[in-house]
């Protein structure tokens, strides 16, 4: 079994809330029975791409095992590279690949810089067949921040991914790949994408509502809820089983409340 853990839309912004949200998360994560193999964080990292953000996202996001991220359309190429990664300034896309046990993670840069919504770039699809072309047997994961299909968010569903079919045609393409993994909608969400399980891990910051909820411009982002992340557990077989789990920000209770 392959434990991966996802975190999206953390939004660090310098204030004290998004960062005790999220080092409620890692602590959690590190206190758990069984630790994850991987932490994957889908994107948003900051709320606005500033570096002071970025040092703050990478003090709070430290672990004992690996961490990986990829940027979302509130994150900057240049600092997120500079300050997460360790690398030389650039605008060009943050795409990479994990070895986790069995498992290749695929993390995708869906960003385009000074925009909202999603596109996966001619470059970045000549790098992702390269990539699937050079990856072992076994079950694979992709990873990006847009989701490539409808969620029913009024607010999501105008900013996400373009032209989603060119991803849909290498996602059906490849038995391997058994999930797509994304963030942006501050939701969790399951459906199917390309015939394979589309999972949209909730935020640690705050929470979207669907279209059935929302009334622009009220009601429609709500920072009631504690912060919440997703659990991918790959079996034996490869499939792909996903639990949603909310953090208490009050703590763990043993017995219930007196009523």
């Amino acid at each position: 079994m392959i434990l991966a853990a996802q975190l999206s839309d953390t939004h660090f912004d310098l204030s004290a809330r998004n960062t005790e949200r999220v080092e409620a998360v890692m602590g959690y994560l590190a206190d758990l029975p069984r630790k994850p193999d991987v932490i994957l964080v889908t994107g948003d990292i900051t709320d606005s791409g500033r570096p002071e953000q970025y040092q703050q996202a990478r003090l709070a996001l430290r672990a004992d095992i690996p961490v990986y991220l990829l940027p979302g359309n509130h994150d900057d190429r240049a600092n997120f590279r500079t300050a997460l990664l360790g690398e030389p300034a650039s605008t060009t896309p943050i795409n990479s690949v994990h070895q986790v046990g069995a498992l290749t993670v695929v993390m995708l840069d869906s960003s385009i810089p000074g925009e909202s919504a999603g596109l996966l770039g001619e470059d970045t699809f000549d790098w992702l067949r390269a990539t699937l072309a050079q990856a072992p047997d076994g079950p694979i994961l992709i990873a990006l921040h847009h989701p490539p299909k409808q969620v029913f968010s009024p607010v999501v569903d105008v900013i996400a991914l373009a032209d989603p079919g060119r991803l849909a045609a290498v996602v059906a393409g490849d038995p391997r790949i058994v999930g797509i993994l994304t963030g942006h909608a501050h939701s969790p969400i399951a459906t199917i994408f390309a015939g394979k399980p589309m999972i949209t891990c909730p935020s640690t910051a705050s929470v979207l509502g669907s279209e059935w909820e929302v009334t622009p411009p009220h009601r429609v982002m709500d920072y009631a809820p504690d912060p919440a992340i997703a659990l991918h557990v790959i079996d034996e077989n490869f499939g792909l089983t996903t639990h949603f789990r909310t953090v208490a920000m009050g703590g763990w209770l043993a017995e219930p409340p007196l009523a």
